[in-house]
């Protein structure tokens, strides 16, 4: 498929429905704020958040500036219900309500989301590398809890997250600028800065444009040859270019470019064990706080470009809507995997020195997807308002792992036998004893449509659906001493189906609304990897051979809920039972050093949550969040399986926190005519939480590493209780706010230094290495912006 021909040629429909119409009911122009009045499109057409009818959240600019939030991470402390699981900069997990399949990793390609992801109107999910987008000169940021998969489709079976831009304003010139510094662990510095600019073009367009530069500072610790301080440094930068014509009275042109990268120098990994470095070899070592071990020096790259068109247009009571998107994505995760080669030449009997040689795993992602959305809607004043659309992807996505170890042919052949590493090799290069290229083309077409009676003045009923067809291709070609030798297989999988939704909606009074809703979700299903066969042992052979694809996972979410609002408070509280169908579990595959992904049968979440905020008085303002759920499996597996994989009836959904709550709290007062001060503080507490659903049993589990090397024997072990236990963060900020725009915040970031654990990480199930991704350590920092 020619992406670039395709794009172009819709870029020319979009604007052949600008030439013949006037700006359609989608546009996200800006928000109002009146009190708690915000603006959202969570539906697809302006509404309140009171007035839509589930449950949402929208993290306005304000919110994002006064808290000082730089990441999704950041803002979901203050979101019921939403969890970010962060693997750091561009590679966040994202779960809603307890919908969670387990953690992904950078080699799971064929796994789908569970939550979408959009900027404006434009689809950029992808699973496990969630596009980590600078938060500046956003509009806000919306959560809409529970499957979306009526307006929003697949990925969207948890939730959807929409970051709302800014957008060009007609008439206007002006901008913003904003400086940061920041130290983090008190002793590594990161800055940015960034800026924003809206420029009038003649009466009748304008542009925006965008652009930061941010340098994060690192706080993980190397030992090793490949050691030092504060490895994980690194820096973002990028911006965006947006352009609105109006061409008439009656039409809406927005093109827009985004170009953005990150490049990493390590990951947010603290050990504790490690086949070089651990407390069983001859000269015993231990791991201090924030510490790991390298021979070499790890890396994360992603280059991210977007193209889109919004056409807008108004046909006589009916609005038309044209979003045609193109992305280009080039991810490079590059990790030291030499435990994992090394313990693999333990285990062939190789000599000390092809056991220490440095291996680097490099995995590339290149990705190419294309979108279309064309959408209708009502647009008069009547007792039924409608929606209907169609929507086209094609996913282009090569997935490659080289795993360079120089030297690694020499020694394979002096133990194994002279020329076996070029038997194996499969037309890869030498001295890589692992190699794959795995190609998939994913093709999806939909349509949904979804419609709102006013049965009376306080009653709406809205019912919706959406018709999927979804088509998967990948071909695996494997070769290197590890891998299975596969030469161009071909795997193919297809599913369609209806995902529909009914809410109903019903103001009690002006100020408290009663809502309804059953709604499906889905999410694609997919085929899983071969096992890296000849890294199995015969038990995990047998136990995880058998799954060779997966179907697709559906969801049906009941859900009742109550929004309130009044002078000085509001109040947004839901209850929900989410049944879970075939639930796409991911799993470690033990010593094959492989994941897999299969289907639970039966699953759920049920759970309460809500948002509740209040002025008790002038300046005074407080909001607390919380969500209490109960995530979990229904199936029991057979046998051995359920205790290999955790899979079991009554265990626990795996990354979900029982019980969530944060709480913020500021003060505004005049110092000056012309200057406002604040202080404000925030509190987070987040339940302990499993990484794997298999983490359940036979925990504390104790990893028996079985690798005689460095003076370590073989029935060396280490024991790990594997419930990641609960963290609670506080956030303290202040700062003067001047009439002229000029905005002074100064802030400090886990104030208490929590050392929080987010997920557990293991390699080859354990054997070669131990640890846990963890948080960012206690942080302070200045913001200064200035707006004109």
């Amino acid at each position: 498929m020619h992406f670039t021909s395709k794009f172009r040629t819709a870029m020319l429909a979009g604007c052949a429905i600008g030439l013949i119409a006037t700006p359609a009911f989608a546009q996200d122009g800006g928000e109002e704020e009146g009190g708690n009045v915000i603006i959202v499109t969570a539906t697809k057409r302006d509404s309140t958040i009171q007035d839509v009818p589930f449950s949402i959240n929208a993290q306005t600019e304000a919110d994002i500036q006064r808290s000082g939030a730089v990441t999704l991470e950041d803002l979901s402390r203050n979101v019921a219900g939403l969890i970010i699981q962060n693997l750091g900069p561009g590679q966040s997990q994202v779960s809603v309500r307890g919908v969670s399949a387990g953690q992904v990793v950078r080699d799971q390609p064929g796994v789908k989301e569970q939550v979408g992801v959009y900027l404006d109107e434009s689809v950029i999910s992808l699973s496990l590398f969630t596009p980590d987008l600078d938060l500046f000169d956003l509009n806000r940021v919306e959560t809409l809890r529970g499957p979306q998969g009526t307006l929003f489709g697949s990925g969207s079976v948890g939730g959807t997250i929409r970051y709302i831009t800014n957008q060009p304003e007609l008439g206007t010139l002006g901008g913003s600028v904003e400086a940061n510094f920041n130290l983090v662990d008190g002793d590594d510095l990161g800055y940015h800065a960034k800026g924003a600019l809206n420029v009038p073009l003649g009466d009748n367009a304008a542009a925006r444009v965008v652009g930061y530069y941010t340098q994060y500072g690192g706080f993980i610790n190397a030992v090793g040859p490949a050691g030092g301080k504060d490895i994980n440094d690194g820096e973002r930068y990028g911006g965006r270019i947006a352009i609105k014509i109006e061409a008439g009275d009656s039409v809406t042109l927005t093109p827009r470019v985004i170009y953005q990268k990150i490049e990493v120098d390590g990951f947010n990994r603290q050990e504790i064990f490690n086949l070089y470095h651990n407390e069983f070899q001859t000269n015993p070592q231990t791991f201090d706080e924030r510490e790991q071990f390298l021979l070499l020096r790890e890396a994360f790259e992603d280059e991210t470009f977007i193209a889109d068109l919004v056409a807008e247009a108004r046909l006589g009571g009916v609005k038309l809507t044209s979003v045609t998107s193109y992305t280009d994505r080039q991810i490079l995760v590059s990790r030291d995997a030499s435990a994992l080669t090394g313990s693999v030449s333990v285990d062939l009997g190789y000599p000390d020195a092809g056991v220490n040689l440095p291996s680097n795993l490099r995995d590339t992602t290149d990705l190419e997807t294309f979108s279309q959305e064309i959408r209708l809607a009502s647009d008069y004043d009547s007792a039924l308002q409608w929606v209907i659309g169609g929507f086209y992807s094609e996913v282009d996505r090569f997935y490659r792992q080289r795993l360079p170890t120089p030297g690694y042919d020499a020694f394979t052949d002096a133990v194994l036998g002279a020329g076996t590493s070029a038997a194996v090799a499969n037309g890869f290069p030498a001295d890589s004893p692992f190699n794959s290229d795995l190609p998939y083309d994913i093709e999806q077409l939909a349509i949904f449509g979804e419609a709102t009676l006013a049965v009376s003045d306080r009653l709406d009923v809205t019912l919706g659906a959406r018709y999927y067809d979804f088509e998967e291709t990948r071909v695996i070609t494997t070769g290197g001493l590890f891998a299975n030798g596969d030469a161009g297989v071909v795997d193919e999988t297809s599913s369609d189906g209806v995902s529909p939704r009914i809410l109903v909606s019903y103001d009690v009074s002006d100020a408290v609304t009663l809502n309804a809703q059953a709604s499906k979700g889905f999410r694609l299903g997919g085929v899983n990897d071969p096992l890296n066969t000849p890294l199995c042992n015969a038990e995990d052979l047998a136990l995880f051979g058998g799954f060779q694809d997966y179907d697709d996972e559906t969801l049906w979410n009941y859900e009742v809920g109550a929004k309130a609002q009044g002078k000085g408070f509001y109040a947004n509280v839901a209850g929900f039972y989410n049944d879970i169908k075939n639930l796409q579990v991911t799993l470690d595959a033990g010593s094959c050093s492989s994941r897999i992904v299969f289907n639970v049968e039966d699953a759920h979440t049920l759970g309460i949550e809500a948002e509740i905020g209040f002025t008790p008085a002038k300046g005074f303002d407080f909001v607390v969040s919380g969500s209490l759920i109960e995530a979990e499996f229904d199936t029991t597996l057979p046998g051995p399986l359920a205790s290999a994989t955790g899979i079991r009836d009554g265990n626990r959904l795996p990354t979900v926190p029982e019980f969530q709550l944060s709480a913020s709290g500021s003060y505004e007062w005049a110092v000056a005519d012309v200057a406002d001060a604040f202080v404000a503080v925030s509190y987070q507490h987040v339940g302990n939480r499993f990484t794997q659903p298999a983490d359940q049993e036979n925990n504390p589990r104790t990893f028996v590493h079985g690798l005689p090397f460095n003076g370590a024997p073989a029935n060396a072990s280490t024991t790990v209780d594997l419930l990641l236990p609960s963290y609670d963060l506080v956030n303290l900020s202040a700062g003067v706010e001047y009439e002229n725009g000029l905005a002074v915040t100064v802030y400090l970031n886990n104030v208490f230094d929590e050392n929080a654990l987010l997920s557990f990480d293991r390699e080859r199930g354990g054997r070669a290495r131990l640890g846990y991704n963890i948080g960012q350590p206690r942080t302070f920092g200045m913001t200064v912006r200035k707006t004109f």
